[in-house]
């Protein structure tokens, strides 16, 4: 799929007409997605809602890298369910989690596990520290009684990208699965479930796969789904065994999906596998490289070392007496929406994303509109309006 398939048109990018999402998901979507929303109105006790919702799984399962060993899971819900019916599902009665932590979604695991009163260890790294397997091994030899380790792979909250593989090697050399969040980077980064030695995937349809929010999944061995059944349930709802029974054994969801967004999700799985996940990823790496490009030329700080950052989202150091709402309501009456950061980054940092359809014309306009925001400040550099180009 040419990049050409992604452009905007002209007429869209008036302001006003087309709001440019530069927070991480949801994103902006091409009009064959939207449209499928549109799809009949439809029982998903009947047959047909069960071959889309098989159909979805399987090209799920592929995104991912799993074969026919492998199956997926769906749910109606954020990214926030499937990684707690992951974390509350895969753990047995005597189990133990380590939780490896450097931000935000890290901690986020933390609590998820603490809330349902598993057993679970936090390795606190600190925000944007690199997760280096050899740590995440000392951990694990200090507490022989762990069973599996829970990272993510996209740390949002920073833009760091973990290093999930050597992650998954240690954590197998010990004994114990992986539960991996992949909600901001399956379908772009390199992620693979077979190569990665991941035992638990966790995604969502509407960050990198460019579908709409409403519906995310779990990928694993059908080997671990069927042991499911030996764990304790903490939920009703996100009992992934419940889930994987009833749409592996019955054909059907075990409670009512949210239909026209799987109509979405399938349109933009679609539009994923033709393209593939390293065109997508070259795409998404292009307008991240152009726009840090962009934001290093106004005097920008970009939070992360180069080599550990996403590809489809950037940290930002607020230049000093430049609040963040400042720069949003700029931003946002010119047609851009950014995005603030978290926690202790609060303050301080914004965030960019640039995963979904947008194109290089809207990175260079957006740059354009910041430096003019920056400008009007006071503490803005010459405006620019693309890598190397003056206004």
């Amino acid at each position: 799929m040419t990049s050409d398939s992604f452009a905007v048109p002209a007429e869209a990018a008036v302001a006003g007409r087309r709001l440019v999402l530069m927070n991480p998901g949801p994103v902006n979507t091409v009009e064959a997605v939207r449209g499928a929303l549109g799809g009949p109105d439809m029982c998903h006790r009947e047959p047909e809602f069960g071959a889309l919702m098989n159909r979805i799984r399987r090209k799920v399962t592929a995104v991912c890298g799993g074969g026919a060993d492998h199956a997926s899971v769906l749910l109606t819900g954020s990214g926030t369910a499937a990684l707690e019916a992951a974390v509350t599902s895969a753990i047995p009665a005597d189990g133990g989690l380590l939780v490896v932590d450097n931000g935000h979604y890290g901690k986020r695991l933390f609590d998820i596990a603490s809330v349902h009163g598993i057993r679970v260890t936090r390795l606190d790294l600190g925000w944007g520290t690199p997760a280096d397997p050899t740590t995440v091994g000392r951990a694990l030899a200090a507490d022989p009684s762990l069973t599996h380790v829970a990272v993510v792979h996209h740390e949002t909250s920073t833009g760091m990208l973990n290093d999930v593989a050597g992650i998954g090697a240690v954590a197998h050399e010990h004994g114990c699965r992986t539960i991996v969040d992949a909600i901001s980077s399956v379908g772009a980064e390199p992620l693979d479930i077979v190569r990665d030695g991941i035992d638990w995937l966790v995604g969502t349809a509407n960050k990198c796969l460019e579908g709409m929010p409403g519906v995310s999944f779990v990928c694993a061995s059908r080997c671990d789904f069927d042991g499911l059944a030996a764990h304790p349930s903490h939920t009703y709802y996100l009992d992934l065994n419940r889930h994987y029974q009833a749409q592996e054994k019955a054909g059907a969801p075990a409670f009512t999906p949210s239909v026209p967004v799987f109509y979405a999700f399938e349109a933009a799985l679609d539009l994923a596998l033709t393209e593939g996940v390293t065109a997508r990823g070259a795409r998404y790496r292009a307008l991240a490289e152009r726009l840090r490009t962009g934001l290093t030329e106004q005097g920008l700080r970009i939070m992360l070392a180069p080599e550990h950052r996403a590809v489809s989202l950037t940290a930002i150091q607020l230049p000093a007496g430049v609040p963040y709402e400042t720069l949003h309501h700029a931003c946002k009456r010119a047609g851009f929406v950014i995005y603030a950061a978290q926690d202790q980054l609060a303050g301080g940092f914004f965030r960019l994303s640039t995963m979904g359809a947008m194109d290089e014309r809207e990175i260079d306009r957006f740059l354009g509109v910041l430096g003019a925001a920056l400008s009007g400040t006071g503490r803005g550099t010459p405006v620019r309006t693309g890598p190397g180009e003056a206004a």
